[in-house]
């Protein structure tokens, strides 16, 4: 019913919808999922908006929930395309050379059966979950990894996967953009973040210490008159489990119930669409297994990795996890002694360091942004070169007429 809802505000706000020019559009992000993950593009928006001043960007959404809140903050024009037809009709009228996609949604393959266009994985973040080797990698023509660490890990895992030209590094360019006003004033007080992941839809990634660490951890900074909690949950913490929603709302609870007690302090229980202030303005931060550990790595501050309570939840220790700050749930009502070392101690210092150089090069402001702009404009060089090869080849229909239209929400 929400999906129909949608599809009709859609229907009638169509002639106010954005249409690029025709033939003006060079690289289109798809992003064919529902409106819970937006986290996944919103992350992207900054680097986009930037790329766009110098290659037109666009966003393809195929959903209608998701299309509304695209069009609502995007910096970027967005455009709708819910069935095949249209899909196509886009195509059709566009110059398209690259294609971006975030996720590993089936509706990916749609759109990966046009063959003149590069499809690129950019993903949503960088990892050590299974997730980050799928098989999957080897359906795009490219993908833009974070550093060495990604290759290490995808030459690891991928059998006949050539890393070396199917991978371009270019590490977080969202870092560059990491911005936001800050909820609170900051003094004295350590800012703890903890940021831990969902429950997971398979037993190996099962990954989310929200149930097994969350409640104890946020109970001992809520009591700390030196510490400052913020609480970024995934935003869907409970979908599938009860119980990581009831630990989920406990946790909200805490610390509103901290903050009627004093104002002053200013605990945050964030779930907001920004991502970037929490990881640039947390003293410590606290994560699962998940992009969150890689994004805070991308700041270069300290962190402790929450270690999963599941045997079966699958940690990859040959990268970064082999030499994590592990926070074990046992330990979980004494972290704040743990914050402090990870703070403090010179051990843990350089071990970070060696860590941040090794999953994404060099750090620098701005340099990150360099390296997305160059690996484009290789992209599209190579384009160009493809392109005068294939000048005279007949262009047929690619689409099947046998796929469903119906939305994914």
């Amino acid at each position: 019913m929400r999906s129909r809802a949608a599809r009709r505000e859609l229907a009638l706000r169509r002639l106010e919808l954005p249409r690029p020019v025709a033939g003006s559009i060079q690289i289109a992000v798809y992003f064919a999922d529902a409106k819970v993950n937006m986290y996944q593009i919103r992350q992207w928006y900054a680097p986009l908006a930037e790329l766009a001043q110098e290659h037109p960007v666009a966003i393809i959404s195929r959903s209608p929930t998701a299309a509304l809140t695209l069009l609502e903050e995007s910096p970027i024009p967005v455009v709708y395309r819910r069935t095949i037809a249209d899909l196509e009709g886009f195509i059709a009228e566009q110059d398209l050379k690259i294609v971006f996609y975030v996720n590993q949604n089936s509706k990916n393959f749609q759109m990966m059966r046009y063959g003149r266009m590069w499809h690129v994985f950019i993903n949503h973040g960088e990892s050590d979950k299974m997730y980050m080797t799928t098989n999957q990698f080897k359906a795009y023509d490219y993908s833009l990894v974070a550093g060495q660490a990604a290759r290490d890990r995808l030459s690891r895992k991928l059998w006949d996967f050539d890393v070396e030209h199917r991978t371009k590094m270019i590490g977080r360019p969202q870092a560059d953009h990491f911005a936001g006003t800050l909820p609170y004033t900051p003094d004295d007080r350590t800012v703890v973040l903890y940021a831990p992941t969902w429950e997971g839809d398979r037993d190996a990634a099962a990954y989310s210490s929200v149930v097994s660490h969350g409640e104890a951890l946020a109970a001992a900074v809520l009591a700390s008159p030196r510490h400052r909690l913020i609480y970024r949950p995934h935003p869907r913490t409970g979908v599938l489990d009860t119980e990581y929603k009831r630990a989920n709302a406990a946790i909200i609870a805490a610390i509103a119930a901290a903050n009627a007690q004093d104002a002053s302090v200013r605990h945050v229980y964030d779930n907001g669409p920004t991502l970037g202030w929490q990881l640039a303005a947390a003293d410590v931060a606290i994560t699962d297994v998940s992009a969150m550990v890689y994004d805070r790595l991308a700041v270069g501050k300290p962190l402790l990795v929450t270690r999963p309570v599941a045997a079966t939840a699958d940690v990859d220790e040959d990268g970064y996890l082999g030499s994590a700050e592990w926070l074990h749930s046992r330990d979980a009502s004494n972290v704040l002694a743990l914050v402090d070392r990870v703070q403090h101690d010179e051990e843990a210092r350089k071990n970070l360091e060696f860590w941040v150089e090794r999953h994404f090069g060099d750090t620098t402001p701005g340099v990150t942004t360099q390296r997305f702009h160059a690996a484009v404009e290789a992209l599209i060089t190579e384009w160009d070169k493809h392109a005068l090869i294939h000048a005279e080849d007949r262009r047929a229909r690619e689409s099947d007429p046998f796929d469903e239209d119906d939305d994914n929400d």
